[in-house]
């Protein structure tokens, strides 16, 4: 039986997410902006959660229908058959989002949902299930439009892009589905060298590493799904199966990473070693503007800083130039890719982008600059 669901993913990479969707079998994948509506059975489902590097989560739309005010949706909400779908045992919470909603607090709204669902309980079992803002095992998703109303039961849990590993962190990490979707974007092939001169944390390298060796992003974690009532244990463990035999062993494969800071690349090295891809991934403490590429061609990705704080802007403004100057120099060649936020970049480093792709990085709108770096001309007029 088909049903239809909704994933979210980074705004920008709604198409490259439907060919993904569509890849792993999922029906008529529609682009909406901030994510990608289909269908398919709950193998599908299943196999979305597991596989998908791009999308965000897996919503599974349980109704919808229209609405003039709160007791309109406190009406479809109570109607819906939940204790079909779980149990008053799991615990609960709601989240509402809105576009062009007139009513006036969602927070209000949020707990007419909840208060739908509770009661729905009470009478169905006579007890209720509990609230948890933390860690619910089942999450009930809203999506308001100026006068209808959607709801989902959450498949995912906590966001796909938590890949179950990664104990690390650095300020302002980039998230591991927009980075695997940039890797998508710039058209990386698995026998192309990739480089990261400003590696972090490790997220691109990481994601590349488990792409080249065929890694399940999701081999690593729980899902959702696994707390509802169409969960089926025999299924879910065949496609678990299927996927870790498609996992490669660890060998050492043409990725590089480095940065100015050795802190980054401890990190960098911490996550690479949780994630099972010690040895995978060559890094190197250099800075950027010296640093020698490690071959004749291939994808260079970059996330430079976007210069946020007071006096930021004044450096990136020295820095941009030297950027330029270093690429020009030592990447003939290759294919650049820079995300930032910064539209001052282009100008800066005086190169020609040959595309610039619009990417949100959380809420900072950026841009993906790509730059096919040749020998002379690369000047911007």
């Amino acid at each position: 039986m088909s049903e239809v669901f909704f994933s979210p993913a980074p705004r920008g990479l709604e198409e490259a997410l439907a060919g993904e969707l569509r890849a792993l079998g999922a029906a008529a994948p529609r682009a909406t902006p901030g994510g990608v509506e289909w269908a398919g059975d709950w193998t599908a489902c299943w196999r979305v959660n597991l596989e998908s590097r791009l999308a965000t989560r897996v919503l599974w739309r349980v109704g919808h229908g229209r609405y003039r005010n709160e007791a309109d949706v406190y009406r479809l909400a109570h109607g819906m058959t939940w204790a079909k779908w779980f149990t008053p045992e799991e615990t609960i919470r709601v989240f509402v989002t809105a576009r062009r909603s007139p009513l006036k607090s969602l927070e209000f709204i949020t707990l007419k949902i909840k208060d739908a669902v509770c009661d729905h309980f009470r009478v169905v079992h006579g007890r209720r299930p509990s609230v948890d803002t933390a860690q619910p095992m089942v999450r009930i998703h809203a999506f308001l439009t100026r006068d209808t109303v959607t709801l989902y039961l959450d498949t995912s849990g906590e966001p796909l892009y938590k890949r179950g590993f990664k104990p690390g962190t650095v300020e302002a990490p980039i998230k591991e589905n927009l980075a695997a979707g940039i890797l998508t974007l710039s058209g990386w092939r698995t026998d192309e060298p990739l480089a990261d001169p400003m590696c972090g944390s490790g997220t691109f390298l990481i994601e590349a590493a488990q792409i080249a060796l065929g890694i399940a992003p999701g081999l690593g974690r729980h899902f959702a799904f696994e707390h509802l009532r169409t969960f089926k244990a025999a299924p879910w463990a065949a496609l678990r199966g299927e996927a870790e035999a498609r996992r490669q062993a660890p060998r050492p494969l043409p990725i590089h990473g480095s940065d100015i800071a050795g802190s980054q690349l401890r990190r960098a090295r911490e996550n690479l070693a949780a994630a099972g891809l010690e040895g995978c991934v060559s890094l190197e403490k250099t800075d950027l503007l010296d640093l020698a590429p490690p071959a004749a061609s291939g994808v260079m990705i970059a996330n430079p800083p976007y210069g946020v704080r007071l006096g930021e802007a004044e450096e990136l403004a020295a820095f941009y130039p030297r950027l330029g100057d270093a690429l020009k120099k030592h990447w003939p060649g290759w294919r650049c890719y820079l995300l930032s936020a910064d539209m001052n970049l282009p100008k800066g480093i005086g190169l020609k982008a040959s595309r610039r792709t619009p990417l949100f990085n959380g809420a900072l709108e950026c841009r993906l600059f790509e730059y096919k770096i040749v020998t002379g001309g690369m000047r911007a007029g």
